[in-house]
Formats: structure tokens, sequence, C-alpha cells
């Protein structure tokens, strides 16, 4: 029997193993476990003078979560930003304040950004226009970005520098909103518009990116998040140096998670710069200059945008605007081929799908794939699923899809998708996640922060009660156990990421990533599981947190 070098005794240890199996202690070496007992001390002969001994003195260890979906790179920019959004901005008056304030701070010409703007939680319930920015700042130019990051306003001076002006054209991702007149409001759409404006902002030094990365990746440590996937190298249209950016971050250990990336699709096509890169030598590169601590997860596609922005692409017209459907962000047929091309090479595939059209959509270009080039087990995923129908899961199920849901729209959003977007019945199915559980669909939870904070325990909370922010119940038939919850941010999150023998449960010859938890979630009051503290993360039985 090997020798421990860390002990965890006196403890109630959810190893989320086939079995759930609850231990009391368990054993590490060389940053693996080599021991579990159902009794709170370990054997004595696992124990030297040089051996740590960590009494959890009762607490709860899980394995370390696993968010499979969120934007490390875009948290460690906004964190520095203008917070526009609700409690504290009630109405326009008070976002043109706070961006006002923000501009005394700044020499003139310097940008001003700003984010958490969200139009329908604004009493006026409308989008601020450009002019009533112009107003307000007359001498920077201001990009303040929505809260789904589909979509911002832009003042005049923003547009200029952009060389955007009335004559502008929309294209197939990106469209210019207009006033009553036919005359560009700031309202900018979807990925081609936003960048046309944000790339000619000042940029922060390599020193400065690294720093803002470790900032926010302690945030995540500190909601016991051993493994993280970034879901978009490449969105604003700089797909090396976001690479670089997080291949530096975690060689030098400044960002200590295990990390999977989904880099765009844009980067491998022609002109992209990986564009003579298949899925094994972008995996292989990644690894090298990550010093092992990164691998490729996924080419990225989007195929909609976000239904709070009316560019998530539906089956059936929005609720309060009938007129609208939404748009799919590539036609089918030239869809289906490109799907197929990253197929063939080698790629697992994310495609970003909100609507029920572009989930169908997404699911017609994989199974056109799957046929021309049978793969078993390939798990090409949807993200977010956010209104997949019975028939969409069953789908899935049949072709061996995954799913990553973004839970947490029903808590932020389930009122106004009830009230304004989807309506009664297509709200209450929002995140199907029942329907996945019954399909014997592989899905896992997460924040897509920053559009909501960064928290496991509150998307588990969402998953199992489905509670709006006013306190109602959407969709009850759609709430999953705790159990499974937990694993859906856990062994489930292994699974996809084809980690499911190193990671994602606490058992014998597994990596010892783990979070220690104040509460024990699987008795406690499931309505008091988003309180819970998280007081300590381990990846590779080292600390990297205490609260």
């Amino acid at each position: 029997m090997k020798i421990a070098d860390l002990i965890f005794k006196n403890g109630t240890i959810l190893t989320l193993d086939e079995q759930n199996t609850v231990a009391g202690s368990v054993a590490v070496n060389d940053g693996k476990i080599i021991g579990l007992w159902s009794e709170p001390e370990p054997p004595k002969e696992l124990l030297t003078d040089k051996t740590e001994v960590i009494d959890l003195q009762g607490k709860t260890m899980i394995p370390g979560f696993i968010d499979t979906h969120n934007h490390l790179l875009g948290y460690a920019q906004v964190m520095n930003f203008v917070q526009c959004g609700p409690p504290l901005v009630k109405n326009i008056d008070d976002l043109l304040n706070k961006v006002s304030r923000k501009a005394k701070e700044k020499e003139e010409g310097e940008w001003i950004f700003g984010f958490g703007y969200d139009d329908t939680a604004l009493e006026e319930a409308r989008h601020v226009t450009r002019s009533e920015i112009d107003a307000a700042v007359p001498n920077h130019p201001v990009f303040i970005s929505h809260i789904s990051g589909h979509l911002g306003v832009a003042n005049s001076k923003a547009l200029e520098l952009a060389g955007i002006d009335e004559s502008i054209e929309d294209t197939e991702m990106g469209r210019f909103g207009r006033d009553s007149e036919g005359r560009l409001n700031g309202v900018l759409y979807e990925k081609d518009a936003i960048s046309r404006v944000v790339q000619n902002r000042e940029q922060a030094s390599p020193e400065q990116l690294l720093e803002s990365v470790g900032k926010a990746a302690e945030e995540y440590l500190s909601q016991g998040i051993t493994t993280n996937t970034e879901a978009a190298i490449g969105m604003l249209n700089d797909p090396k140096g976001e690479l670089e950016l997080y291949l530096a971050a975690s060689r030098k250990g400044i960002n200590p998670m295990r990390a999977q990336l989904m880099v765009m699709h844009t980067a491998f096509e022609e002109e992209g710069p990986y564009a003579e890169f298949d899925a094994k030598k972008m995996d292989d590169y990644i690894k090298e200059h990550s010093g092992g601590r990164a691998r490729l997860d996924s080419v990225k596609l989007f195929q909609d945008g976000s239904i709070q922005g009316y560019t998530g692409a539906l089956r059936e017209p929005y609720y309060a605007r009938p007129e609208i459907c939404g748009e799919l962000f590539h036609k089918q047929d030239a869809f289906n081929e490109k799907i197929l091309y990253f197929h063939k090479n080698g790629f697992r595939i994310a495609i970003h799908g909100n609507g029920d059209r572009a989930i169908g959509s997404i699911l017609e270009g994989y199974e056109y794939a799957l046929k021309k080039e049978p793969k078993q087990h390939h798990l090409h995923r949807i993200e977010h699923v956010q209104t997949a129908t019975e028939e969409d899961i069953q789908k899935m199920s049949k072709l061996g899809v995954a799913g990553s849901f973004f839970i947490n729209h029903v808590y932020y959003w389930g009122e106004r998708h009830e009230k304004i977007f989807l309506g009664p019945n297509r709200a209450k199915r929002l995140d199907p996640l029942k329907d996945a559980v019954d399909a014997n669909v592989l899905f896992t939870l997460h924040s897509d922060c920053p559009v909501t904070p960064i928290s496991p325990l509150f998307s588990v909370w969402a998953a199992v009660n489905r509670l709006t922010d006013e306190g109602r119940i959407l969709g009850p038939d759609q709430r999953i156990d705790v159990v499974t919850a937990l694993k859906s941010m856990t062994i489930y999150g292994a699974k996809l990421n084809f980690q499911e023998d190193e990671i994602g449960s606490i058992e014998t010859g597994k990596l010892a990533d783990f979070a220690v938890l104040d509460q024990n979630p699987t008795v406690i009051d499931p309505i008091e599981i988003k309180n819970i503290h998280v007081l300590s993360t381990w990846i590779d039985g080292k600390k990297v947190y205490e609260r």
C-alpha cells in the first residue's frame, strides 16, 4: 500500500460514483486518489510524519465542479467595465448617470465600456439610443454590452471610429439597429456588428490581460471549479491572440484550472490562423503550449443568437412580437457541409442553439454528417438547448448528441420569457432537463459567465427548484433531483470532456480534484442549496482556494 502525502478525514465525502457511495475519509498520493474508506479515519499505516492531514470536521467533500460553458476571458474583461445592470440600474437615467460618472474619470477620447445592460429590465422597457448616450457623454466613444452578449449599444463616436455610417448593410451574423425613420440608433446585434466597433478600442498590455485573467480565475476557484470550458476562443475575431493569452495563463499557473477550449470555426477556415490544423494537431498544440493544462474541446459555431435580443431562431413567432421569428445564421445546405467538413477532420463540434428552429437545424446538420461519415461516441454538442421540444430531445438521444443547458435562464429571465419572449406554454419548457434525463441524453449545466455569475451551486439550485426571480416555479415537470444535478456539474461534465477515467468523481486512481462545502446539498432543504459556501478547492491534491 502506498504512503499518503495527503489525508482527508472525518468528512461526508459524496463520491458521485455509479453507486453514489458516501465515504468518511480519502487518501491522496502525488495528486491521485489512492484510497477511500467509509470510516472517518483511514488505516494508520498510510500515514508518516510527512503526511498532511485535513480534518473535515463533518463538512462535505464533493468532486471539483466542471463548468462546461462560460467565458473566462470575457469575464476577465468585463470585471473592469461599468456595471449597467439591475438592481443598480433601474432606468435609462440611471444608466446614463453611471456612464457619465465614468467619463469624468477618463481623459477625453478614451473608451468607456459598460456591461450587464438589459433593455427589458429597464422601467422604459426599451433600448437606450446613441443620441441619448451622445448627450450624456459627448467626448468619449462608448459601447455598452447587453447582458446576453449578443447585442449592445454604441454612441456616435464609437460608430465613427468603426467607419459605420448610414450606408452600412446587415450581414448574416450582424445587424445594425435603426429608428422609425431608418437612421442608425446605435443598437448592434450579433458578432459581425459588435466586432466592427469593439476592435477599435485601446488594447490592454499582455501583462494587464494576464492579471485580469488571474483575478477571474480566482473567482472561479472560489466557486469550487476545477475544470473549466472556455466557450468561444476567437469570438471577437482574434482567435490567435485569445488562444495565446489563455495558453500563457495556463502555462504560468495564473489559471490553475484544467481547461477545455472551444475555438471558433473561422480560425480553421480559409484565411484563419489555423487553417492547416486538423483536430489532433490543434489539440497537440494546445497541450504543448499550456504545459499540459489545457485541451481542445471542440470547434465552435453559432446557428442563432439570443432570445432576449429577438435573434434566437424560433419555429413559432415571439410572444409579444408576432412579426419576428428570428433568423438562422447559416443556410442549411452550407451549414450541413461545414459540419461535415469538421466532423471528417476529427473535430468534436459545439454549436450554439437557443431557439428551437436553430436546435432543429443543428440536429439536421449532425444527422447529415453522421450519415455521410458514421462515428460512435462523437458527443457533438448543442450549447444552451434553451427551447428544445420533446422531439428535439429524442433526436439528440438517437444521434448521440450531448447538451450543455443554460439552466440559469429560468431564474434570471423566466418571467420575461413567459410574458414577453416565449409565452406561457414555451416558457414552462425552458431548459427541459427532465426530458433529457428520460431520453438518456448526456447533459451538463453551465453559467455562461459573465452572462450570469459563475456559481455551480446556483446552477444546481436552479435545476432542482426552477424558481424565477419572482419566486414562482416555472415548469415543475422539468425539475430534476439533487444528485442528478450535482452529477451534471461533475461526472457528467467529465464524460462530456472524455475525461471520466481521470476526474468527475472521487474514486481510487482518479486525480485529486475536490471542493469542500460547509453543508451537504443532498440533505438540506433544496431551496438552500444556492446558499452553500465553498470552503476550499483542491486541484491535483493542492489547495488552490480557501475561504
